[in-house]
């Protein structure tokens, strides 16, 4: 659980950073709003590539949307 606590306050912080709603996001990952409430509260697993897509709309690692790590920077293969 403690990993979805993690998700959840990232994905809040880093959608107040780009003053976004629940739904923008859930339009961007094609889902339901009700779909991406339940991700954004921290109640379900998230499949790899939906944590792919955040992680990549966000530029942001995917350790640091699963609060596993404080650095952001994303290492990308040339």
């Amino acid at each position: 659980m403690e990993v979805l606590e993690g998700l959840r306050e990232r994905l809040h912080q880093l959608r107040k950073e780009k003053n976004l709603y629940q739904k923008d996001l859930a339009d961007f990952l094609g889902m339901t709003l009700r779909n991406y409430q339940r991700i954004d509260a921290g109640r379900v697993d998230v499949p790899a590539s939906t944590l792919c897509k955040l992680a990549d709309y966000f530029e942001v690692s995917v350790d640091y949307l699963l609060g596993r790590t404080e650095n952001r920077s994303v290492k990308r293969k040339k």
